[in-house]
């Protein structure tokens, strides 16, 4: 656990912003998961803050963080990381952190393996939160799916809800109250008897989007154990999802556009594998 002193004044949202280098995306997934404390509290909001108010976190454990990630590239703007599957992203970030000042930008889901990237100047940073919220950073992910594909290829359009207390979200084929309209466009790589390996790409990016949009199709990742097939995962030994965020291509333009060309692949395949048998 750390802790801080809000020395005037303001917002939780403020005093993290503005008062430490971490990234905002980290503190807002902190805030979100009630994992601050102010005054020995958890908190889930944006409270305003007295001057002299305890902030307090937790960082992710040590054993979370031991061989979690391996290097990809990295030069004075950004450093592009591999994560292994079962482990935060928020660890990856807080690991970086101890050796050196960086921004953290997006995440994956902690059973999702594959690719991070970071920015390690502010320059940079701004750049980089600018063009995943403008859907300018080509992501494909690669799945293992159950269940069959009808056709080699599909753009998916269907809404998606969060439900919060059950930490899970629900897909609708039409149009519901506090739900967001996802699209998901898939294209199949290979057929085998007893599961298909997709390539997806996210022109939405919402919570869970590709496991819970896959499984409303009757098409779930394999291993998912939130969406997916419980009997079909229990036969095979699965326990973490086989989708991995396969690579990864900025857009041209502004602080990063010598790498407008560089497509960035993760090791890792979407393969049928227990739990532990990472590569």
């Amino acid at each position: 656990m750390k802790e801080f002193i809000a020395e005037k004044p303001q917002t939780l949202k403020e005093f993290t912003d503005n008062t430490y280098a971490q990234g905002s995306f980290f503190w807002n997934y902190l805030i979100r998961n009630k994992e601050i404390k102010i005054n020995g509290k958890k908190t889930g909001e944006n409270v305003f803050l007295a001057a002299g108010d305890k902030v307090a976190y937790y960082l992710p454990s040590e054993k979370e963080k031991k061989s979690a990630f391996y290097p990809v590239y990295e030069d004075e703007n950004v450093l592009v990381i591999d994560k292994e599957s079962g482990v935060n992203s928020e660890a990856v970030f807080a690991a970086l952190s101890r050796e050196r000042k960086c921004f953290f930008i997006h995440r994956l889901d902690r059973n999702t393996a594959g690719l991070l990237i970071f920015a390690l100047r502010t320059e940079a940073a701004v750049w980089l939160e600018k063009a995943f919220r403008e859907r300018r950073v080509e992501k494909i992910y690669h799945a293992l799916c159950f269940g069959l594909f009808e056709k080699d290829g599909e753009r998916l359009t269907a809404y998606l809800k969060k439900d919060e207390e059950k930490a899970r979200v629900h897909i609708f084929g039409g149009p519901v109250a506090g739900a967001e309209k996802i699209v998901t466009e898939y294209e199949v790589l290979k057929r085998e008897k007893e599961y298909t390996k997709v390539k997806i790409v996210l022109h939405t990016g919402r919570t869970h989007q590709i496991r819970a949009h896959l499984a409303y199709i009757g098409c779930p990742v394999a291993g998912d154990t939130k969406y997916g097939f419980s009997e079909e995962n229990r036969r095979f030994g699965l326990t973490r999802q086989c989708l991995v965020a396969k690579s990864l291509r900025l857009a041209a333009g502004g602080a990063l556009d010598y790498l407008k060309d560089k497509m960035f692949v993760s090791r890792f395949e979407a393969e049928l594998r227990s739990n532990g048998e990472e590569k």
